[in-house]
This record gives C-alpha cells, sequence and structure tokens, in this order.
C-alpha cells in the first residue's frame, strides 16, 4: 500500500501544475490579439523601407526590393488602389 499512496501524492501535484500552465496561454492569447500592421517609409516619393508593427512595437523592417516587400506594396496597391 506504500507504493499506492505515494503514486497518488504526484497526482495532485500533477493536476496543480496543470492548472496553472492552463492560465498562462490565456494570458499570453489577451497580450497577442494586437494586429500586425506595415508602415511603409518613404524618402522623395519612393518607399525606403516597410515596418511591421504590433501595436506601438517595431518588430522589424522589411526591404522593400525583397520578395516580402513587393508582395506587401502590391496587397496594399491592390487594396487602395490609385
Amino acid at each position: 500500500m506504500a507504493e499506492n499512496e505515494n503514486a497518488e501524492a504526484p497526482a495532485p501535484e500533477a493536476a496543480s501544475a496543470e492548472g496553472e500552465a492552463t492560465p498562462a496561454p490565456q494570458q499570453q492569447a489577451e497580450v497577442a490579439p494586437e494586429e500586425i500592421t506595415y508602415h511603409a517609409v518613404e524618402k522623395d516619393g519612393q518607399v525606403t523601407a516597410l515596418w511591421e508593427m504590433q501595436g506601438r512595437k517595431h518588430l522589424r523592417t522589411i526591404d522593400p526590393r525583397s520578395r516580402q516587400g513587393l508582395e506587401i506594396l502590391r496587397l496594399y496597391t491592390a487594396e487602395h488602389g490609385e
């Protein structure tokens, strides 16, 4: 019976660990919903960089001549037209 008592003791700890782990992803989910946006940096009428932003946080800079940069610009011009 001593083995059964020891086997039962870790089970509540595991349950409490799971209970603690469950709220953490929910907290992350509350922080993550900020929409990712792209901002064009222009100089003399030319786009020199694209900034990927999440809220007010700058995530990265994308070269507008890169494949991804061209794709973002293409989507923007298709949505907004000239």
